[in-house]
């Protein structure tokens, strides 16, 4: 009987080492193998990208007296003040540097963004070239006698331009702390931000919302009886915003077909955050005019009955905080060297710019919209 223990004892002992043997050389493929992979894997990886910006923000309009008089005049289809409305779409470039020494979950990246979007608005809205009024004609002869030049009778006239730019840098270092059971990655970074923004603008106005000129008499023996209103309005403003500060961010991707080696589609998400200190300027300068006219004379014959004039020029500079909050969310298609990515992607700054024209008065700034870049891994 005790020898019959003693049998299964030591079977049970080779059993024992077996399996130990065999856990220890599958311990040893798998982490060979993940040596090889890691040594296989680029360390360093560049970024470029593209992304169609819906802008939303604004300033604060050019809004004299004769723009919102009510009721508006029956020609006018498009406000002067809808007519300023600042770009609603622009691009943006970016590109990103990241690196992630062999065998660490560290990584290390620099990443610059720039956008721009330019708007170039002109509204001519007037009455039609030929009008008539108790069978006359409104116009204006060029000389007694001669040929009658048919004018516009009322008219209103918007420009608008508008030039704006943002850049952001980012400094992050980050350690991927991966997503346990599903795989793919988490990295979690830390690091600087800083953002510039700037805001150009010109407006001008003009109007002559009741003008009507009506001539009587024929030859060279004729009147001219008139009464109007004639207004100008211009307004010149450049602003800006520079801002640094700390900023953290989360970016995860988890695949969702095929392998690493041949090639897989992953699902990638990531938010960021910031707070900026910086300095935010505005620079502005307006000018408004009104006259009266009262025509009672033959042709040629004029004068100004009544005018007034209003102008203003500012400068402010203050020193502000801006936060930042943003988010993206969207595909991958990965190879061992490479990646392309499609996906929405949107970036808030809030109370980034000084708008306020006689007065501060703060706007934000949100981009958002379909992005698509692509990656090319280098080193190994």
């Amino acid at each position: 009987m005790s020898e019959l223990n003693t049998t299964h004892a030591r079977a049970n002992t080779r059993l024992h080492l077996l399996a130990s043997v065999s856990a220890l050389s599958l311990l040893a493929a798998v982490t060979s193998q993940a040596i090889a992979k890691d040594s296989d894997r680029p360390t360093l990886w560049i970024e470029l990208g593209a992304q169609l910006d819906r802008i939303d923000g604004g300033q604060q309009l050019l809004a004299p007296s004769f723009a919102t008089a009510t009721p508006r005049p029956d020609f006018e289809d498009i406000s002067a003040l809808a007519t300023q409305r600042l770009p609603r779409y622009g691009i943006d470039m970016d590109g990103r540097l990241s690196f992630q020494p062999k065998g660490s979950d560290w990584v290390f990246s620099a990443a610059v963004r720039y956008g721009r979007s330019n708007s170039n608005k002109h509204v001519h809205q007037q009455t039609p070239g030929v009008v008539t009024k108790g069978g006359l004609l409104q116009g204006m002869y060029t000389a007694p006698g001669k040929k009658m030049v048919l004018l516009p009778a009322r008219f209103d006239d918007t420009r608008a331009e508008h030039t704006e730019s943002h850049a952001v840098l980012d400094f992050m270092a980050g350690k991927d702390v991966g997503l346990g059971l599903f795989g793919g990655s988490s990295v979690i970074n830390a690091g600087v931000r800083f953002a510039q923004f700037s805001v150009k603008s010109g407006i001008k106005l003009q109007s002559n919302p009741d003008l009507h000129i009506t001539h009587h008499g024929t030859g060279i023996k004729y009147a001219v009886a008139d009464a109007h209103h004639s207004y100008f309005a211009s307004q010149q403003s450049d602003r800006t915003f520079r801002g640094v500060g700390p900023s953290i961010s989360w970016d995860a991707s988890a695949p969702v077909l095929g392998n690493a080696d041949a090639g897989e589609i992953s699902v990638d998400w990531g938010v960021n955050g910031a707070v900026l200190f910086g300095r935010q300027t505005a620079r502005s300068n307006h000018l408004t005019t009104g006259r009266y006219f009262n025509y009672n004379y033959p042709v040629g014959g004029h004068r100004t009955k009544s005018s007034y004039q209003l102008s203003g020029a500012h400068a402010r500079s203050r020193s502000v905080v801006v936060p930042n909050v943003g988010g993206f969310a969207g595909l991958s298609f990965r190879y061992p060297n490479a990646k392309v990515s499609f996906g929405y992607r949107a970036d808030m700054f809030f109370g980034v710019i000084d708008g306020g024209i006689d007065a501060r008065k703060t706007y934000d700034r949100a981009f958002y919209g379909p992005f698509a870049s692509v990656s090319i891994g280098l080193g190994g």
